[in-house]
């Protein structure tokens, strides 16, 4: 491995080791907090009397409870052990589930206390509705900070966190409302509904709605659903633009915590195992790069069986006269040969985008060859040594060097062409790289 992938490598296990801190540390403040709420609220119950606000304070506790649960789970889901050679990292999306129950049970306490009526009305202060406030307020703030964190660093646990928040104020809001309503002596009551069970209403909407998608989100991934279609996607164009390879099989990732795991099956341009396994390998630092959060890559490789052989040769014009410089040509005939029989199955006569390009100009041509997936290159001219080449050599391209002056001639030689070309037998070699 070079020093500059070693340091990439580096650079990125800290960063990861940062994210982690930093999870933590949220979850952490979370519990806190909660801490604080629950404390605060329980006085103000005591001294008030109310149901709405001890319901609001055994909500909290019961948030105490869950933050304490997703501080250890955070922990312990980075931990590695023979038991667990994949890591713990679901434990992040057990905890996401066991959030989804906290919401939904939030819902069923704010129905049960919020709806249900005190045999002495409660003593209600312009204070107590004042630390009420200072409560949502710290709710609010929080449970922002936790969903920004929980996106950057992809943690399902931190954006549970936050969303749980957010039904927290929506609850909190209500129980103000119930006590402004106390305080102010407006006690509306409109053929039995009441403020209070609309609004009650509307947060259950609320809360159903997020706990159904913590659930069914957290769900997915323990029952390893496939990433979405987007990511993929994304991991595929990657893998397509290494120029060695002519075919994604497969390819299927799930999720597991905030980290993914890939699997696919590709078709190399080349029957070498050394070869194959060192273009694996770059394949594999490609997607690491781009996707951070990839854990484990299991790529299964084969050589391609070629049925056709894409020959490109440079033409001075269009007619078809073959030019003796590789780089300025103006045109390049695309050949298909059938390896079948030896026929030319297609043929066409394509611009050169890259004539006016004043640097790099062959290295500039040879990459576009590449990536129109050209087998073979017929030139007149030795690109021995040159930037060409060693294009080529990386992509698996062939260069053959001809003294034809007419694209027809070169047609008339394919005999040759077809006889040097020996279909690879197919073989069923595979590489599984770990990365981490």
């Amino acid at each position: 491995m070079k020093n500059s992938e070693i340091h990439t490598d580096d650079m990125k296990n800290n960063t990861l080791a940062k994210e982690a801190k930093q999870i933590e540390r949220v979850a952490l403040y979370a519990l806190l907090i909660n801490f604080v709420l629950t404390g605060i609220k329980g006085v103000l119950a005591y001294f008030s009397g109310s149901l709405a606000v001890a319901a609001s304070a055994i909500d909290s506790a019961t948030d105490s409870v869950a933050s304490l649960t997703i501080l250890g789970g955070l922990k312990l889901s980075t931990r590695k052990s023979p038991t667990f050679p994949y890591g713990l990292y679901k434990i992040e999306n057990v905890i996401s589930v066991i959030m989804a129950m906290f919401i939904f049970f939030a819902g069923y306490e704010i129905v049960r206390n919020i709806l249900s009526s005190s045999a002495e009305p409660p003593t209600i202060t312009f204070g107590l509705m004042g630390w009420l406030s200072v409560g949502i307020l710290i709710t609010f703030f929080f449970g922002q900070y936790a969903i920004s964190i929980g996106k950057r660093t992809k943690s399902p646990t931190l954006i549970a966190e936050g969303r749980h928040r957010q039904v927290d104020v929506l609850s909190s809001l209500l129980v103000l409302l119930a006590v402004g309503f106390h305080y102010f002596g407006l006690d509306i009551d409109f053929i039995g509904i009441t403020v209070d069970h609309i609004a009650a209403g509307v947060i259950l909407i609320f809360i159903g709605y997020a706990g159904w998608e913590l659930l069914s989100d957290g769900m997915r991934v323990l029952l390893d659903a496939s990433i979405d279609p987007e990511t993929l996607d994304q991991i595929r164009k990657i893998i397509e633009s290494q120029p060695m390879v002519t075919e994604v099989r497969r390819l299927a990732g799930r999720n597991a915590g905030r980290y993914r795991f890939l699997e696919t099956e590709v078709v190399l341009r080349t029957g070498n195992l050394e070869k194959a396994h060192a273009i694996s390998q770059d394949i594999e630092a490609n997607i690491i790069k781009q996707m951070p959060l990839v854990e484990r890559v299991v790529i299964h490789y084969e050589p391609q069986v070629r049925e056709h052989l894409r020959i490109a040769v440079p033409l001075v014009d269009s007619v078809g006269h073959v030019s003796a410089h590789f780089g300025e040509a103006p045109y390049f005939a695309m050949l298909l040969l059938r390896l079948a029989d030896g026929n030319i199955e297609r043929q066409e006569i394509v611009i050169n985008p890259h004539t006016n390009v004043i640097k790099a100009k062959g290295i500039r041509v040879a990459e576009w060859l590449v990536e129109h997936k050209v087998d073979l290159v017929v030139v007149k001219e030795d690109l021995h040594k040159k930037g060409p080449a060693y294009v080529f050599a990386d992509a698996g391209v062939e260069l053959q060097v001809s003294a034809a002056d007419h694209l027809s001639e070169v047609i008339d030689s394919r005999g040759a062409i077809f006889a040097s070309q020996k279909p690879l037998a197919k073989k069923n070699f595979k590489n599984n790289a770990t990365v981490g």
